[in-house]
């Protein structure tokens, strides 16, 4: 890994080798910049050329982080509001003979044993949370893919992680990378995000291709963007 200045940034790369004639840098959705130098390139050259498209980085980079999760911090406190797909619930916290969450009356019980503490109620919520996101993000990823018939890929690896920066990501090749979070907004929502992501094995970056495909494969894509973003904000 490697870093260069822009400014008061900092752009961290990874450099790899090939045997093209030019230099090609790619911009990935979770931030992570790769440069494909020629093999006989020297470094001081590559840097010198990296400098000059900085700024192109840097505002990919910007573009990427419009998806960046702006969920209220939390109390964790019986009464405070909390979603799940799309709906909002009353949180409820009672002590009980086990650890666990119900959803139940219209209504988030969080029940804890021995004693009520923030930290546990929130790891118990974060824990449930991740259980039935694991169950829908499977189905409706089937689903989205399903709508990418004409194309050659293979359905991708789901695979569901934290990210501070992201609702998604995609490393354009065979996995898909979503966060817990968007299991708190609509299935619509959800199934905005994955789509959006297997565009990305069909064109890497957000150019007009992208956004074609995009809307040929979900007319309605702007709408649930800025519903899932309204959601969580």
């Amino acid at each position: 890994m490697h870093k260069i200045k822009y400014g008061s940034q900092e752009i961290f790369y990874e450099l790899k080798r090939s045997n093209r004639k030019t230099l090609g840098i790619e911009v990935h959705p979770d931030n992570s910049v790769i440069i494909v130098a020629p093999s006989k390139s020297s470094f001081e050259d590559i840097e010198r050329k990296i400098e000059k498209r900085a700024k192109w980085i840097i505002n990919q980079q910007a573009y990427f982080n419009q998806f960046l999760p702006r969920t209220p911090e939390r109390k964790y406190i019986s009464g405070e509001t909390h979603f799940y797909l799309g709906k909002s619930y009353r949180l409820k916290i009672s002590l009980g003979t086990k650890n666990q969450v119900k959803l139940k009356a219209g209504k988030l019980e969080v029940i804890c044993k021995n004693k009520i503490k923030q930290e546990l109620v929130k790891n118990l919520l974060a824990n449930w949370y991740y259980t039935h996101a694991e169950k829908k993000f499977k189905s409706i990823s089937n689903e989205a893919f399903s709508k990418f018939k004409e194309y050659d890929f293979k359905m991708p690896k789901i695979e569901i992680r934290r990210m501070s920066k992201r609702w998604g990501s995609c490393n354009t090749l065979d996995k898909i990378t979503l966060n817990p979070e968007i299991i708190k907004a609509s299935s619509k929502c959800i199934e905005y995000v994955l789509i959006h992501e297997m565009c990305h094995l069909v064109v890497r970056n957000h150019n007009k291709e992208f956004y074609k495909i995009l809307e040929t494969i979900m007319p309605t894509w702007k709408k649930w963007k800025d519903k899932l973003e309204n959601k969580l904000s």
